[in-house]
């Protein structure tokens, strides 16, 4: 008996899960609602150079396709704070973490409508070397993929956002 319940409960859980109402987020691939109002979205541009990599990431990931007048827009406002923390005896800084955060606001084009506004952040450890040199070199790098985290993060949430809207 112990068997049988062992064995027909994954299927009983299979069949149920159709009715927790989970489904796939790109479920019709470039077609589907998602796909289309990620491609409509325009990024707006973003100062230093900090911003230059956030908005190459979201360009990467939203596949705009060059529509002449987009549906949406994306605006992004970058906070980035580099802190020491790891002190040898000498009072020298051995260790640092960077975070990047977004305040972004997502706008209907038309309108200038509000409909999304989050934050996003993401942070990073860098050791500090005994060369300035090497330490800029692990900030810099720290910083790329800082952007490409906050990036992902942006386009998750939008996609939910969209995912959700279309099932409106």
């Amino acid at each position: 008996m112990k068997l049988a319940i062992r064995l027909l409960a994954p299927l009983a859980l299979a069949v149920l899960l159709p009715g927790c109402g989970l489904h796939p987020l790109y479920a019709d691939g470039g077609a589907g609602p998602v796909a289309t109002t990620l491609s409509a979205i325009e990024v707006r541009p973003i100062g230093g150079q900090r911003g230059w990599l956030v908005r190459n990431a979201l360009n990467d990931r939203l596949h705009r396709q060059g529509e002449a007048s987009p549906r949406f827009r994306l605006e992004v406002e970058l906070d980035d704070e580099i802190t020491g923390f790891g002190v040898r005896q000498d009072n020298a800084i051995s260790r640092e973490r960077r975070t990047l955060r977004a305040r972004y606001r997502l706008l209907d084009a038309t309108t200038g409508s509000v409909l999304l506004d989050q934050s996003a952040s993401a942070d990073a450890g860098i050791d500090v070397a005994g060369s300035e040199y090497a330490t800029a070199a692990a900030e810099q790098t720290a910083l790329e993929r800082l952007t490409e985290t906050l990036a992902d993060q942006i386009v998750a949430r939008i996609a939910t956002y969209a995912g959700r809207s279309a099932g409106k």
